[in-house]
């Protein structure tokens, strides 16, 4: 059997960080940091190489966006899948996040069945 998929957490809100990080879990996965800032979830994915990021699109250091944009940008973390988080849930500020190369978008406040079910959705590849 195959190693769950390890998952980066990146939300400046405490609270938020540990909702994603129970849905990961509940979705099979592993959390393999959840950090608080667009730096640190940076330097971490490229240190861990998760097989999901989880990105809140507004975060200290970096925004999400920018941290997706440089994931994308990196041949190490180029294939990683990418979750955005975000408040902004107009249609504007959807495709703007997918156009950052992000794999999908989910605005807040979200369900949390809806949360694993995504993070189920963008991990399949690993678990199959």
């Amino acid at each position: 059997m195959d190693a769950p998929a390890r998952v980066l957490v990146a939300d400046d809100e405490e609270d938020i960080r540990h909702l994603v990080a129970l849905a990961v879990g509940t979705a099979g996965c592993t959390v393999v940091a959840a950090v608080a800032d667009g730096a640190q979830a940076l330097t971490v994915a490229r240190a861990e190489r998760p097989d999901l990021v989880v990105l809140d699109v507004s975060m200290p250091e970096a925004t999400g966006l920018e941290v997706c944009l440089a994931l994308r940008a990196d041949p190490a973390t180029a294939d990683c899948q990418v979750l955005l988080l975000s408040a902004g849930a107009s249609p504007d500020d959807v495709a703007r996040g997918l156009a950052t190369g992000a794999d999908a978008y989910l605005p807040k406040p979200f369900t949390v069945a809806g949360l694993v079910r995504q993070v189920q959705l963008l991990t399949a590849e690993h678990r199959a």
